[in-house]
Order: C-alpha cells, then sequence, then structure tokens
C-alpha cells in the first residue's frame, strides 16, 4: 500500500476541506485515534515473539491510514447521510460489536475461559453480555472457514489486545458504510498472507555485526566494486526506466554492507576464522599502508599523501584490484574472504525485498513472484495443529500446560533448571528419517515426541521470498559452506526437513547401488523384499506421480537437447500431482501440491498421538553406564534439549524407551560426538553427491522453449551419463535458481558483466551434474564440514559437464558457459562441431578458492550421506543393521547417515525406504517387549 502524505493528498485527486456532520467526524476521528493508540501499545510489549506482535500492529497502522484517507472521501461521497441522528448510530455501533465480538469468541471455543484464567483480575463480564446476542445472529449465517487460524499462532497475552483490534476495525469499517461483509472478506484475505517470518523485509537500526565505521566503510567500496553504478550512453537510453535504475544501482546501497556483516557474524560462528581474516583484511584496507600492502601502484595517487586508502580509490582502480585477487595463486585467504563478500553483495542485493514483498531490480531481470493464491486449490489448515507445540510462542507456564494436554506427564525440577518429559520414543528430527520413523511408531502404539529445531510453516505460509525462505527454511540460512569455501551446502531446517524444501525428485534406490550394499557391505535389508515393499509403500504415501503434463523452460531445454543428440532422456517421479507446475518449492510448496513429510508421515503421526516441539534444539543425548548384561557399554535414556526461545529458560529432559536422532547427516555425527559416543564411523565417510553446472542463454526470440527460468517443476526430466561399458557416471537434471542464488554461483569478472547477466536471468537456462561421489568428507562439530574429491570423482564431472554443454548447445543456446572464476564461454551461433569440441577440452572441474591456482570453481551440494552409516561390525560402521548404536543401548539412526555409500540419485526415497524399515523393526521389537509377541 502507497502511504501518502496529507501534504500531498490533492496531488492524487484527493478532496480536502470538506465538512461532514461534526458529531459524525468527531466520533470517528476518537474511533480511528484509539485504535492507533492500541497499535502503539501492541508495538511496545515486551512479550515472547515480539516480532509477531509487532508486525500485526505495523499492519494495523497501514490500515489506520486507508481508514484515514476513506473517511476523508466518506464525509464527501455521503455527505447526504451522515446526518443520521449519533443516537441511531451509536446503536448501530454496538449491534455490530456484538455480532463481531460474539461470532469471534464462539469461533474460538475456550477463549473467554482462557482468558478469565490468564487475567483473573480483569473483568470479562462484557463479553459474557455480548454472546448470547451473537449466537442468535450466528444461526442466521455460517461460520468462517478457517476462523481460528490466525489466534492459533498468537501468544495467549496479545488474545485481549487482538479481540479489542477486532472490535474498533470492525466500528470503523460499519460507521463509513463497509459494513461486516467487507469486513469478513478483508479477514479472509488477511488469513491467506504468508507467516511474517517469510515475508523479509527490515528496518534500520537493528544491527548487532559490531563492525567499526572503518570496516563498514571499506566493506561498502568492496561491494559498490562488485556491483558498480553504471551509467547508460546514449545510444543505450532507450532502455526501460526499471532497466536504467539496474544499471544505476549500486552493491553499498540500502544498507547492503550493513547486512553482509551480520550475515558473516551470524553465518561465521562455526569458522570463526573465516570473521577473523574477514575483518582483518577490511581493517588493513581501511588503512593507507595496509592498502599499499595489498594493492600495490593501484592505491598511488598525484596527490599529497599520495597513498589512498581502498575506499578512497577510484572505481576503475578498485575493479583492477579485486580481479587482481580473484585471480592470485598466494593470497587465496584474500581470495576466500572476497568470494565470501561478493556472494554476499549479490546475495544480498537480490534477495532483500521490502515491507510489500518486492525488490526493484527484479522488474528489471524480469523476475516475478506468483503472490495470488487460489482459495480453492490451497485450504487454510493447519493439518498438524493438534498435536504441534510452537516452542517460539509459548512461556514456561504455557509449555508445561501444553505438554501435559498433549498426555505427556511433565515434572518440574526446579533444582537443576529444567522440566522432566516422559514418553516412549522421543525423535530428534522430522524430515525423511524422522518423519516416517514418527508415523510408524506412533501407529503401533507408542507415545512419540518430535524435537525440531526449525519452525512449523504451512502452505499459506510460504512467500516464494528467496531471502526469508532460506532464512527460515534451510540450515545455516541456506549459507553453509565448507571449510575451505569449496562446497556451498543446502540443508533443510524446517518441519518436515529437506522433504519440505527439496524438488520433488522421487527415483527409487538404484538396483546396481542395492546390490553393492548387499554384497559388498553385506548388508542384506538392501536385497531383501522387505526394502523392495518399504519403497513401494513410500511412494504410494507420499502420491508418488510418475509423469509430468506441462515442463518449464529448463526441463524443456534438458528434454529438446537429448532429443537432437539421439541421448536418452527419461521423466523424473514426483511426489504431487502430475500437474504441479510450481518453480518455488525449494522455498515451500505454496499449492500445497507437493506431499513432504509435514503432510503425510507427521500427520500420521499427530493422528496416532504423537508431539511436536518446534523450535527446540537437542544438546545431547542421556546416556549412563549399562547394567543390563548387554555388550554395550551405554545405555541411552533420552536427549537434553533447548528451546530456542528466550523466555524459556528451563531446559528440557525428555526421557523415553528409545531415542533416536534423525537429524540429517550433518547434525546427527557432532550430536552423538558430544554425548560421548567414541565409534571412529561416527561423523566419517560423508558423501556429498556434488555439483557443478553448466549456463545456455536462450533468447527470447527464441519461441521454440516457453516460460522463464524459474516457472515450471523444477526436477521433471534426467538424462544419465553412462560410461563405453554402460556404467552411470554422472546424472543431469535442472536446478531451482532464484535471482540470488544465480547472481552468487555466477562468476564475476568486472561490475559490467554481471549485471549484463544478470539481465539475461529469465531466460538463462541451467543443467546440473550431480555424481555418485567415492571421494567423502566429516563432520565432528556442528557447522564444520570437511571434504575431498578422489580422481574418479573428477572424471566423472568432467563427463558430465561436457555433456551437459553439449545438450544445451544442441537445444539452441547462444551462449554456453561453466562457473569457472574465469567466466568461461563460448557463443554458439554458427559455431562448427570442431570448435565446440576445442572448447569442450578446456573444460573440467577445478579446485576450490582456496587452491593455489588461478581459475577455481565453487561445488554445490543438496544432498548428505553416510556420515554414520550402517555397517556389519562396530569397524564397518557407527550404527547396525538395525540404526542402533554399537556403544548404547536405545540409541537408534534413522536418516541419510545411515545410509553405506552416496546413491547417485535424489535420496528421498531411499532415505524414507530405510526408515521404515528401521522404525518397522523397532516397533515389532517394542511390542515383544511390551506384550512378548
Amino acid at each position: 500500500m502507497q502511504v501518502i502524505d496529507h501534504e500531498d493528498y490533492e496531488l492524487y485527486g484527493g478532496r480536502r476541506g470538506c465538512k461532514g456532520e461534526p458529531q459524525v467526524k468527531e466520533e470517528l476521528a476518537q474511533k480511528v485515534q484509539e485504535m492507533k493508540v492500541a497499535a502503539a501499545a501492541a508495538a511496545s510489549t515486551q512479550m515472547p515473539r515480539r516480532d509477531m506482535v509487532e508486525d500485526r500492529a505495523k499492519s494495523y497502522k497501514e490500515r489506520i491510514t486507508e481508514l484515514e484517507w476513506e473517511l476523508e472521501d466518506a464525509w464527501v461521497c455521503q455527505s447526504g447521510n451522515v446526518t443520521r441522528n449519533t443516537k441511531e448510530i451509536k446503536a448501530k455501533e454496538e449491534e455490530a460489536l456484538a455480532r463481531e465480538a460474539g461470532a469471534y469468541v464462539n469461533a474460538h471455543g475456550d477463549l473467554l475461559a482462557e482468558l478469565v484464567k490468564c487475567y483473573p483480575e480483569e473483568d470479562f463480564s462484557w463479553m459474557e453480555d455480548l454472546i448470547p446476542r451473537a449466537k442468535e445472529d450466528n444461526e442466521e449465517e455460517p461460520e468462517r472457514e478457517g476462523g481460528n487460524d490466525r489466534t492459533e499462532n498468537v501468544p495467549e497475552e496479545h488474545i485481549k489486545k487482538l479481540i479489542l483490534f477486532q472490535f474498533q476495525n470492525s466500528t470503523i469499517n460499519f460507521c463509513y458504510g463497509k459494513g461486516r461483509k467487507q469486513l469478513e472478506t478483508g479477514r479472509q484475505r488477511v488469513m491467506k498472507e504468508c507467516h511474517q517470518l517469510l515475508r523479509g523485509g527490515k528496518g534500520e537500526g537493528k544491527y548487532r555485526h559490531g563492525f567499526s565505521s572503518a570496516e563498514i566503510e571499506t566493506l561498502g567500496s568492496i561491494c559498490e566494486t562488485v556491483f558498480p553504478p553504471i551509467c547508460i550512453e546514449e545510444k543505450e537510453a532507450q532502455q526501460s526506466k526499471p532497466l536504467q535504475d539496474f544499471f544505476r544501482a549500486s552493491g553499498s546501497q540500502n544498507h547492503i554492507p550493513d547486512e553482509i556483516a551480520e550475515l558473516l557474524v551470524q553465518r561465521g560462528r562455526r569458522i570463526i576464522e573465516l570473521v577473523i581474516i574477514a575483518r582483518l583484511v577490511l581493517l588493513i584496507l581501511s588503512t593507507r599502508i595496509g592498502t599499499l600492502l595489498l594493492c600495490g601502484s593501484l592505491c598511488l595517487g598525484e596527490k599529497w599523501p599520495y597513498i589512498n586508502t581502498f575506499s578512497s580509490m577510484s572505481l576503475g582502480k578498485r575493479e583492477k584490484v579485486l580481479q587482481k585477487w580473484f585471480k592470485h595463486r598466494f593470497f587465496t585467504p584474500i581470495r576466500l574472504i572476497l568470494i565470501f563478500l561478493k556472494v554476499g553483495c549479490l546475495y544480498v542485493f537480490f534477495s532483500q525485498v521490502d515491507e510489500k514483498g518486492e525488490n526493484p531490480a527484479w522488474e528489471a531481470i524480469d523476475y516475478k513472484i506468483k503472490k495470488d493464491k487460489n482459495p480453492v486449490q490451497v485450504p487454510n489448515e493447519r493439518p498438524l495443529q493438534e498435536g504441534i507445540i510452537e516452542n517460539m510462542l509459548e512461556t514456561d507456564s504455557t509449555l508445561v500446560h501444553n505438554l501435559a494436554q498433549k498426555g505427556l506427564k511433565v515434572t518440574k525440577d526446579p533444582g537443576h533448571n529444567l522440566y522432566k518429559i516422559n514418553c516412549d520414543v522421543v525423535i530428534v528430527g522430522s524430515g525423511c528419517g524422522g518423519g516416517v520413523a514418527a508415523a510408524t511408531l506412533a501407529t503401533s502404539g507408542q507415545k512419540v515426541v518430535v524435537l525440531e529445531k526449525g519452525n512449523y510453516f504451512t502452505t499459506n505460509d510460504y512467500s516464494g521470498l528467496e531471502g526469508p525462505s532460506y532464512e527460515q527454511l534451510y540450515e545455516s540460512g541456506g549459507i553453509l559452506p565448507t571449510v575451505d569455501g569449496k562446497m556451498m551446502i543446502l540443508a533443510g531446517s524446517v518441519v518436515g526437513g529437506g522433504s519440505a524444501i527439496n524438488w520433488s525428485a522421487c527415483i527409487k534406490t538404484p538396483k546396481p547401488v542395492l546390490k553393492e550394499w548387499t554384497e559388498n557391505q553385506k548388508l542384506q535389508l538392501f536385497g531383501s523384499s522387505e526394502y523392495l515393499a518399504a519403497m513401494d509403500t513410500v511412494c504410494k504415501r507420499i502420491g508418488v506421480t510418475e509423469n509430468c503434463v506441462e515442463e518449464g523452460f529448463q526441463n524443456q531445454v534438458l528434454r529438446k537437447g537429448c532429443q537432437k543428440l539421439g541421448l536418452e532422456i527419461n521423466a523424473v517421479p514426483r511426489n504431487s500431482s502430475e500437474k504441479h507446475y510450481c518453480g518455488s518449492c525449494g522455498y515451500g510448496c505454496q499449492q500445497g501440491d507437493k506431499k513432504g513429510t509435514d503432510s503425510t508421515w507427521l500427520v500420521d503421526a499427530v493422528n496416532h498421538s504423537a508431539v511436536i516441539l518446534t523450535g527446540c534444539k537437542a544438546e545431547r543425548f542421556i546416556l549412563e553406564d549399562n547394567k543390563s548384561g548387554s555388550k554395550k557399554k551405554k545405555k541411552c535414556l533420552g536427549v537434553m534439549a533447548k528451546s530456542l526461545n528466550n523466555n524459556i529458560p528451563m531446559r528440557l529432559q525428555i526421557e523415553a524407551k528409545v531415542t533416536i536422532s534423525a537429524c540429517g547427516s550433518l547434525l546427527t555425527p557432532p550430536l552423538m560426538i558430544t554425548s560421548g559416543l567414541k565409534n571412529p564411523n561416527i561423523g566419517r565417510n560423508l558423501r556429498l553427491h556434488p555439483v557443478l553446472m553448466a549456463w545456455g542463454y536462450f533468447p527470447d526470440s527464441n519461441s521454440e522453449f516457453k516460460g522463464k527460468s524459474y516457472e515450471g517443476g523444477i526436477v521433471t526430466s534426467v538424462h544419465h551419463v553412462v560410461s563405453e561399458d554402460s556404467n552411470l557416471r554422472a546424472i543431469i537434471e535442472t536446478p531451482q535458481l532464484g535471482p540470488a542464488s544465480f547472481a552468487s554461483m555466477t562468476p564475476w569478472e568486472c561490475g559490467l558483466d554481471i549485471k549484463n547477466r544478470m539481465v539475461r536471468y529469465s531466460r538463462t537456462a541451467h543443467l546440473m551434474t550431480i555424481i555418485r561421489d567415492r571421494g567423502s568428507g566429516q563432520v565432528k562439530v556442528e557447522g564444520r564440514v570437511s571434504y575431498n574429491l578422489d580422481a574418479l570423482d573428477r572424471e566423472n564431472l568432467k563427463a558430465g559437464l561436457r555433456q551437459s554443454l553439449r545438450i544445451l548447445v544442441a537445444a539452441g543456446a547462444v551462449e554456453v558457459g561453466t562457473h569457472r572464476s574465469d567466466g568461461q564461454r563460448i557463443k554458439c551461433e554458427g559455431i562448427s562441431d570442431t570448435k565446440l569440441e576445442e572448447f569442450l577440452d578446456t573444460v573440467s572441474p577445478c579446485g576450490g578458492a582456496i587452491t593455489p591456482v588461478q581459475d577455481w570453481m565453487i561445488y554445490s551440494s543438496a544432498h548428505q550421506m553416510g556420515s554414520c552409516r550402517m555397517g556389519i561390525t562396530e569397524n564397518e560402521g557407527a550404527v547396525d543393521e538395525n540404526g542402533e548404536s554399537w556403544e548404547a543401548e536405545g540409541l537408534f539412526v534413522c536418516d541419510a547417515s545411515v545410509l553405506p555409500s552416496a546413491v547417485g540419485v535424489n535420496p528421498m526415497i531411499t532415505v524414507q525406504s530405510t526408515a521404515y524399515c528401521l522404525s518397522k523393526r523397532l516397533a515389532k521389537s517394542l511390542r515383544r517387549e511390551q506384550y512378548g509377541f
């Protein structure tokens, strides 16, 4: 909504100085003022999740502005009606209040009782008086759909304030003729808005990075160099205004340097050396001597003091310095820092949004977010509501109350500052492993508690905004590099885990992989009918379909290129309908079509009395010496956890017969090591399915391919790259790349080049090469991942990357290239086969940024496996064939970390099928212990 100052109102066609009935005007103005006071009170309240109340109060303030202008027009347009008797108006207002209050209370059942309980000193008789009248009115009209969804998310402390807001809002609407019908329509519109955590928009004055003004100034000058303002020449002056504004924009504007500093501090807590080196480089460049040491003669000037600091150098000279550093073989630590700052600058520039969820650069690069949602297709529901407890919305007292309400025994231990919670099974993580295990065990009769570090979002919560979505839905906000910066890792951190944000691909475990695990690793599970049946069960539960009715731009390119080359191209099964045409599932599926664990397995669990605690981070497993006579020295009694809500200082001690770690390959090993387990396989053998990408540009004039790069199903086709002896070397699929991710991955040659590349964003297709890696890494401390490719991995990546380029050329790209640091690319129009092969001979995987080479690449990974692998002995794996720890009785692992090695394809079906088998075995074992059969 555009807010117009009173002084400018006449310019927008408003009417001023018009008089209405004085008493009505005075009364309406008073109502507006009361609403302002109430909104201000909510904004200043210090309560849990203050941001939620601030957000709600802000929306009311915006509504107030709208009302003020509408009242101005109402006094003119309805001047003939405003002479009504004031008493009649008040009577109408009271009637409207009665209707609204009663409907509101009836829709929320025990709301009045809860208010009386929470505020014993308050008098709520006025609400009781309204209820009978409202009940009579409600008999004449149906109850609103989804009427109680909104307040489910609101802290108890604010319910009363929000009721008052509703009363005042209804009164104002009634007074200028809007009536109840429009009020209901407005409320339904608000109900469909995305979650406030996924909206983005950040005001000034909230930065806590601690950088000095000199550091920020230097950082700003680096950002300006990476993404500089470009003057539009006269011959190009006919460009559209959005495009002109885009070229004039700078990476140093809109508090981008402060945002990068925030990112550096927040994401660098686990790689502290990154922060230290970055701040040291910025500090050195803020001095003349330091700039001379790092920049050489380029910092020299013609006037005293002759040596410039980096920020005082001309833009052209700064650009030459950055180009030099990006290619330098020996200053690799500085290069690594510059890469992070370059990625940060471009990521923030293209992902930051205003309060309307918009970014002015998007129009210039032809990027649009589909904001409208069909209420028929997208029901306003929270399928896990009956079993979910969102810690971020709780207090100490409400948490205990809600846990008890959901059938859990809770005792307080003030001496140790903790709550003890008893259950049968506690599961850490709610993704592909944890969700399946929760459903299987809950339906077998066990009382299950699921701990999830992330928050709970539903279809209507998702915004499709890249920046806020990465921040809230991904581990480390979507920015998780290996310690050497060579690999960027994506992993889910939300209820549903990776299944909530993955790209829907549902590929069964390849037969050669199952054979290898059965014969080489001697794991009979993967060669059994039990596992094959589990894959079918999983596919049925998550609604896997085999075909795609309409493919998006990138998959059209992949399919066409393969067809022209005579290569085999296969459809990718998906856990959605065949008509699913969503290009933003990586930010949460706004259509509600994709069936992750949050809408399937976890629903089954909740329907069988499972409880899900969100915003709750596991700290360690509770281990004691095993006195049962078992060979295992330790016994697991549960897990210690903490709420991520600072208003709940008490720790949570969840005691259970069985404890399951299902927090993924990056977090399960650190949790087990922190708990005191020593098996050397824990944290090792990490597989990442390394990815390298090739790109091709298809201008709008190429009408063969419809749509934009960000539209349509993300992965609907796959090409298998095989060797001469028919062994699989790599698979080629298409990725989801929003503008920020696209810019971050794009090689930086100069400021003009990066802007020209971004202008072509919407018609640049990417193909990604994924390999089944033989090399491995390790993760023993949370957030610190190391990884190395082996020689065969590099050869397979090279084969896949070259094949991707051939496919793009065959599909009709006018230019193709890789993400090598020097901007490796070639124009394709009229290119001969000889020229193309000469170019392809130069294409191969490079080392990472820290490697002392001139040209380098950044790899990426969205699949992590094997870091607590299954083995037939404790020397072979961290857990046995049933997923139980070799060291601790009662501690199981049920996620991708138990896989013996890499799968080689999208692993969701493999992870869920493995979890299904392990949890089924566990349920049978628990039933035998409990009932003797």
